[in-house]
């Protein structure tokens, strides 16, 4: 879930510590992670990916205006920054594709074979059904294999999108438990861009429907990468749609044009108290969904309003965008899951709990794709939220 600069605008809100919801993105506010990726697209070992262009959005516009600052929401609340694709027009029907074929485990080289790409982000919601559910993680923690192994779980318990973060230092949105994440996959040395396209390379043949949003920031990873070329690759690697965490306003044209060229996504964040401008111009340039952050503080926090109290911001955002509505931050429970639902959202994201569960098997020892399972079937609401 991305970070954010300066107040009330829009950066990718840091997706590091949101509340209970895992990290907000970066308003979309104009902070560069810098960071350099080695070129060439990372594909699985032997395995040639199946690239699942998601629809763009005609004219997606980036990242919207600036936010209060800096951090990214990852897994929570993705950055205000506002960078926008679309992940509309995907695939239709592919949430009632046969289930695919069991995923290798790590280090194999077996082909995959290629499966209709996931369905959208977030199905539209019918009259009594419950919100989407996506969660935030860095890449690398857990490490890349064992991350390998929970991807296709997390498709078979019915989880909508991750959040994939490429792991960055010192997100000033990120809470505590987001931070210690990111720092232990970066310890890791095995967590940069390159890495995360090849693991999602890899693993895309073998997901149905669970889209994956990579969340990058643009200091610490982009900075010194051409847009055309690397929304190319992150497009050919298989994500359906990028979060640029804190990506400078002058540089949203680029990226917006580049990953529109691209076939990918963009999301877009801003925060419930961003000024209306601001609010309603990330509305309208998200294609691959728009990361309403669900209050100005750190991932982990709730909103001391409650999450469905946002139904007012959510109906006037409707106003400026087709695309799904996500609400992270404070999200950590059903409860939570279920107020997003109630305040009319299309999905709540799950960022600093999510990451808090990794955590803990990590330090017992315990099987992570087991006790995020458990995790999963704790928060996802008992009433379908997947269109038939």
């Amino acid at each position: 879930m991305p970070r954010t600069t300066t107040p009330p605008t829009t950066t990718a809100p840091a997706t590091g510590t949101a509340p209970a919801t895992g990290t907000a993105p970066a308003p979309a506010t104009g902070t560069a992670p810098a960071t350099a990726t080695a070129p060439g697209t990372a594909t699985a070992a032997g395995t040639a990916p199946t690239t699942t262009a998601p629809a763009t959005a005609a004219g997606t516009a980036p990242a919207t205006g600036t936010a209060p600052g800096t951090g990214t929401a990852r897994g929570t609340a993705p950055g205000p920054a506002t960078a926008t694709v679309t992940a509309r027009g995907t695939a239709p029907g592919a949430a009632h594709d046969p289930a695919p074929p069991a995923a290798p485990r790590a280090g194999t080289t077996t082909a995959p074979t290629p499966t209709t790409g996931p369905a959208p982000f977030f199905p539209t919601r019918r009259p009594g059904t419950a919100p989407g559910l996506a969660l935030f993680l860095n890449a690398g923690d857990p490490p890349l294999p064992a991350l390998r192994d929970l991807l296709p779980m997390l498709d078979e318990e019915g989880v909508d999108c991750l959040e994939l973060a490429v792991p960055f230092p010192d997100s000033v949105t990120d809470g505590p438990v987001i931070r210690r994440s990111a720092r232990r996959a970066l310890d890791t040395g095995r967590a940069g861009l390159d890495d995360v396209l090849t693991l999602i390379a890899d693993v895309r043949p073998h997901l149905r429907r669970l889209r994956i949003a990579l969340l990058a920031d643009w200091s610490h990873t982009l900075k010194h990468l051409d847009p055309a070329t690397t929304t190319a690759r992150i497009t050919a690697a298989g994500a359906d749609g990028l979060l640029v965490h804190a990506l400078p306003p002058r540089l949203r044209p680029a990226y917006r044009a580049s990953a529109l060229a691209a076939g990918l996504p963009l999301v877009t964040t801003c925060y419930t108290n961003s000024p209306p401008a601001t609010r309603d111009q990330a509305a309208a340039e998200a294609t691959a969904y728009l990361y309403l952050v669900a209050h100005y503080g750190r991932s982990g926090t709730a909103p001391a309003t409650g999450h469905a109290a946002l139904a007012e911001t959510v109906t006037a955002l409707r106003a400026h965008t087709d695309s799904p509505i996500a609400v992270g931050f404070g999200v950590s429970t059903r409860q939570d899951v279920e107020a997003v639902g109630a305040a009319g959202a299309d999905a709540a994201i799950i960022g600093s709990a999510a990451v808090a569960t990794v955590e803990r098997a990590l330090e017992s020892g315990t099987d992570v794709t087991e006790a995020m399972r458990t995790f999963v079937r704790q928060v996802l609401p008992a009433q379908p939220h997947h269109t038939a």
